[in-house]
């Protein structure tokens, strides 16, 4: 889960690409970085940290030119060591500068192929870095006089034949042009829009609309699974080509359920008007389970949850209250890595106003539930503020598999759901009842903002991978990789 931006426009972008950024921080907070170029340099700042603390008055003035990328990263892959911060640079061919979100499934494979194969060095525990030699290798084997679209087109339909997993991808040329591309299956997010100035036309790519809404941009679009779109610097002419021999749309539901701002539009779906879906079957099955559930007060927990849980009370004809006030100088809990630092940050997050749980039965609505840190530390806090009952809704199924595709859930043990029955996880959080969404109607909330999209990628909750490559061994290796003992 991170956030990628690129802007061409008709005259100095870096701040057009900081503003993007810190619309998009909410799908990383652990490090920042852009690139720009004047068509002739690639100038490239990162370092760990929010937007705003890493971009400073003198750096910023130090990334000239009109087209740049940039990107915000949490490490699913590789450490949060700086050096793997993004975005990443290669001299040749041309010189490359990239941004990827997502996870690659063949890293492995694909890291001993470049070096053995391919004679090309990685630097960095990254595959993002992978990815990026895999596009740079197939641009330097074609022959060419002077690169034109359609060799960049091709060196996409190359990544596709090679990487597998998630991908959603900028990156530029200096000279030539801002390009981006999506895997075949459009697991992560990717849209594109334009916008007409008295010197030109300027083009913004991003992991999410309201990146582009922000900033003045319309004709939005997303970029479509397989395909390849390319922004020429001078001519200013849009290009785009199927790259993808089989294509396979299945979006990342969870981007619906947590990772996406409520404001912004995926793949024709609207996040905000997917989680009043969410909170409108929640409350149907709430109603089938307990009709006479006695709720007194139906509080969110901020903020994701807020869009649903107004839905759940609309229709239980229970109070919606706001029973938490959030700090908002603690960033998402659910990204900082490792328990111990969630812990600590959900008290230092949320305080309840006692008033509003004072002798009452309340239930507190979340978007999910994942490690079972938050919800735990919720329900205590709820009790300690005088709640008589405590009862906990869940907006998505139990999450009980890992995630692949550039989620950090990559361990099964760290999942409270992870073998364990809804009454045992009732147990270990400290609920009074405990009910969670059915995988059919999360889905359903997804078809019927687009019916044209029919199957999502939802293996945190199904266990089934959709590309195909991603058996117990691999997963096993996965865990030892990346949970939270390797990352301390």
């Amino acid at each position: 889960m991170c956030a990628i931006v690129g802007v061409v426009g008709t005259e100095s972008i870096n701040l057009k690409i900081y503003d993007a950024l810190t619309v998009l921080q909410h799908r990383g907070q652990d490090a920042a970085g852009i690139a720009t170029t004047d068509g002739q340099r690639i100038y490239l700042y990162k370092n760990n940290g929010l937007v705003g603390d890493v971009f400073g008055s003198e750096n910023m003035q130090e990334l000239v030119g009109n087209m740049g990328i940039g990107h915000v990263r949490y490490p699913t892959a590789g450490t949060s060591s700086s050096h793997e911060a993004q975005p990443l640079y290669v001299n040749s061919p041309y010189g490359i500068a990239l941004s990827h979100n997502g996870n690659l499934t063949n890293a492995a494979d694909l890291k001993n192929e470049l070096f053995s194969r391919d004679r090309r060095h990685l630097n960095t525990r990254s595959d993002s870095e992978i990815l990026l030699n895999v596009f740079a290798h197939a641009l330097t084997q074609q022959d060419f006089e002077h690169l034109q679209p359609e060799h960049i087109f091709e060196s996409v339909s190359t990544v596709h034949q090679r990487c597998r997993g998630a991908y959603a991808v900028v990156g530029m040329i200096p000279g030539v042009g801002l390009f981006a591309f999506r895997d075949p299956n459009g697991i992560r997010p990717l849209v594109y829009g334009t916008r007409q100035t008295d010197s030109g036309t300027e083009i913004m790519v991003a992991s999410e609309s309201v990146a582009l809404n922000t900033a003045g941009f319309s004709n939005i679009t997303d970029v479509q699974p397989g395909e390849g779109i390319i922004f020429d610097q001078a001519t200013r002419v849009l290009s785009k080509q199927q790259c993808a021999d089989e294509i396979n749309h299945t979006p990342c539901i969870f981007e619906y359920v947590y990772l996406a701002r409520p404001d912004s539009i995926i793949d024709g779906i609207s996040v905000y008007k997917s989680r009043l879906r969410m909170g409108d079957s929640l409350a149907r099955k709430i109603l089938r389970d307990r009709p006479d559930h006695g709720i007194d007060v139906i509080i969110p927990v901020p903020d994701t949850s807020r869009t649903a849980a107004i839905q759940v009370a609309y229709h239980l004809g229970a109070k919606f209250r706001e029973g938490f006030i959030k700090n908002r100088y603690i960033g998402r809990t659910f990204i900082m890595p490792g328990q111990a630092i969630r812990k600590k940050s959900v008290r230092q997050k949320l305080n309840p106003i006692n008033l509003e749980f004072q002798d009452k039965v309340v239930l507190l609505v979340d978007d999910s539930i994942v490690r079972g840190t938050t919800c735990g530390e919720i329900i205590r806090m709820a009790r300690e503020a005088g709640a008589k009952k405590v009862y906990f809704a869940s907006a998505a199924p139990p999450i009980r598999y890992p995630n692949v595709y550039g989620i950090d859930m990559p361990a099964a043990q760290e999942l409270v759901a992870h073998g364990r029955s809804i009454e045992e996880i009732q147990t270990e959080i400290g609920a009074d009842w405990l009910i969670y969404q059915d995988l059919e109607d999360l889905l359903e909330a997804g078809r019927a903002g687009n019916p044209e999209i029919h199957h999502y990628e939802d293996s945190v909750f199904s266990g089934e991978y959709v590309t195909g490559d991603v058996d117990a061994s691999y997963l096993d290796n996965l865990e030892a990789e990346r949970n939270d003992g390797a990352k301390a």
